[in-house]
């Protein structure tokens, strides 16, 4: 069955064509396109009419008036002319499989590029409809169906570059990634400039040079969090964590990727020949917007071959504040009465990812001021801020965390932040530094705020000594935010989720939501749904009721109780709020937030 463009005779698209069809569409008003058809005659271009139309930044003449984007255009053309829209998701392309379909060369002569390869057919997106001569020359060479999609031609053209560029790399570094270079090991503030070699390998090395710098761009375009490299007997993975899912990005010869990990151990001052022990390192770089940004790596023996680990630590996060990071006013209240104290000790609590490291980033940021002396103790270093004066622990020297806060407490600080208390003798030291007048920040691993006091005790903490120096804690999980661009307002009681409104959120009593919103999943959010994190938030301060709940047989539940009458609204409550308010879902909440306790 031929569709409505393969009727048509063989030509590219025209400006005024498309314009034409967007007149009578009422999309865009007669004297704009006549004014925009006499402007490209006096500036002639090689420029997609969608794309020229797309630079106008017009709005739809007639209502809603939406943004006439590049997107828009592309998805209103594909209806014309009978194809399928398709939107080029790079995270769901095997790159290998669709750059063996045809050359570079034939996919630039006639713009198209491979998107998807089964047994049966081949998807080739094109953004030239009329251009349909290439079908006929492929199909018998392919011996495959062919689908025929619409896709936006910035993505075409985009694509085809990085697409085979990384191809040609993947199989140059292929026959190239035996042996590495060990030299250039910088500081520890070394600046990897991508692309730049620095002598740090040889021309042989350069494909390398390029997967690993694409691999680095790639994760910051896509906002992924952390980058997994895991081998598996005869490939590797790479995997991104992006919002806290993790996506399968790309698989990669075994080889390739050993030598890739050779290389950013290398930048990461890390030992490359040793491969049996887990190491750390870190990595400054910047991205293509020419923001710095660190990678903190993690490498672990396993199998198949080490698995290496990037975080990903973006320096904007310090810069957002507490309203952005997801603090209510009334959180922020509680937070700010207790960290403006002059001493004493306040814990944030909740498990590995919780965003327990960014909550005391930007708080000793807004502390760190000319006036005082900020000092941390950390392992690792999470993110290199000036501001602050950071020391990092060292196993093999026998500098843990109680030696760090000993030797700190020597150096005139005002505000210590210790990275965990993970026994009994940090737990004296923080003690003794908010006795002699300090203010400590830590973090620990349970499950809400009323289990670190438990946790305490249970290190062998003194009671009285809680009493005298813990001002509060703070437990916190992070839940991904809806998609602004595409979440849907439905009424609430719509959803069989809704049914559980009560339950949710007894035995703390909140007024039912006139409606909430639900994921959909748009472009802007990749179809999940889902654009960036949040916090939730249970903020326990330490009242007189509550201290004298604090004794060698002390019982968490009643802690727990006990702070909910005077105001510490739980988990589940924080993200109540925030899906009242149209941010998250239930679904989300549900996931990290701990069920109601009952007695």
């Amino acid at each position: 069955m031929q569709t409505a463009s393969e009727t048509v005779a063989e030509h590219r698209l025209t400006l005024p064509e498309i314009l034409d069809l967007l007149v009578a569409d009422g999309l865009v008003t007669r004297a704009d396109a006549d004014r925009l058809v006499a402007e490209r005659r006096m500036h002639r271009g090689d420029h997609h009419p969608l794309v020229v139309i797309a630079d106008q930044k017009w709005r739809g003449a007639a209502p809603p008036q939406k943004l006439l984007s590049i997107d828009m255009l592309t998805q209103w053309l594909a209806e014309k002319v009978g194809l399928e829209y398709y939107h080029i998701d790079p995270l769901k392309i095997n790159f290998s499989a669709v750059t063996e379909v045809m050359s570079s060369q034939y996919a630039g002569r006639f713009k198209i590029l491979p998107v998807e390869v089964t047994t049966r057919e081949v998807v080739i997106a094109t953004s030239e409809p009329y251009i349909t001569a290439w079908k006929k020359e492929l199909g018998p060479i392919l011996r495959l169906d062919i689908r025929c999609v619409l896709a936006t031609p910035t993505d075409i053209s985009r694509y085809q570059v990085e697409f085979y560029n990384l191809a040609k790399s993947i199989k140059g570094a292929e026959r190239n990634s035996s042996g590495e270079n060990r030299s250039g090991i910088g500081n520890f503030e070394q600046l990897v400039e991508l692309g730049k070699t620095k002598g740090q390998l040889d021309a042989n090395d350069q494909h390398i040079v390029h997967v690993v710098d694409w691999l680095w761009q790639y994760a910051f375009d896509q906002r992924a969090s952390d980058i997994h490299m895991e081998p598996r007997r005869d490939v590797g993975i790479v995997r991104f964590r992006i919002d806290g899912v993790l996506h399968e990005v790309y698989r990669i010869p075994a080889a390739v990727m050993a030598a890739m990990t050779s290389r950013i151990k290398i930048l990461g001052r890390m030992d490359v020949v040793e491969k049996r022990r887990p190491q750390d390192g870190r990595i400054k770089t910047r991205t293509a917007e020419g923001l710095e940004t660190e990678l903190r790596l993690s490498t672990l023996p396993t199998a198949f071959g080490e698995k290496l680990v990037m975080r990903i630590f973006d320096p904007e996060v310090l810069v957002k504040d507490f309203s952005e990071l997801g603090f209510s006013e009334d959180d922020q209240a509680r937070w700010g009465g207790m960290t403006s104290r002059p001493n004493g000790i306040i814990l944030v609590t909740g498990p590995t990812g919780s965003g327990k490291t960014t909550t005391l980033y930007s708080t000793l940021k807004s502390l760190a001021t000319p006036e005082v002396n900020v000092c941390t103790i950390e392992d690792p270093i999470e993110m290199v801020e000036p501001a602050f004066n950071q020391m990092q622990i060292q196993a093999g020297i026998d500098l843990n965390f109680a030696d760090g806060v000993r030797a700190l407490m020597r150096q005139d600080p005002d505000i210590i932040m210790v990275g965990e208390i993970r026994d009994i003798e940090t737990a004296e030291m923080a003690i003794q530094a908010a006795l002699t007048g300090h203010l400590v920040l830590s973090t620990l691993h349970t499950n809400d705020a009323a289990a670190a006091i438990t946790r305490l005790l249970d290190l062998g903490v003194p009671p009285y000594l809680i009493n005298s120096t813990i001002l509060g804690v703070m437990a916190q999980r992070l839940v991904r935010t809806l998609c602004k661009h595409c979440k849907l307002k439905v009424p609430f009681g719509h959803r069989t989720e809704d049914t559980n409104w009560e339950e949710f959120v007894a035995p703390w009593k909140s007024k039912r939501p006139g409606h909430v919103y639900q994921a959909v999943g748009c472009l802007e959010c990749r179809n999940t749904g889902y654009m960036g994190r949040m916090g939730i938030y249970e903020i326990l301060l330490l009242s007189v009721e509550i201290k004298r709940l604090i004794h060698a047989e002390a019982d968490a539940a009643k802690i727990r109780d006990q702070a909910y009458k005077e105001g510490m609204k739980p988990l589940r409550i924080s993200g109540a709020m925030k899906i009242a308010a149209g941010l998250t879902t239930f679904e989300e909440v549900f996931k990290v937030a701990p069920p109601p306790v009952r007695n």
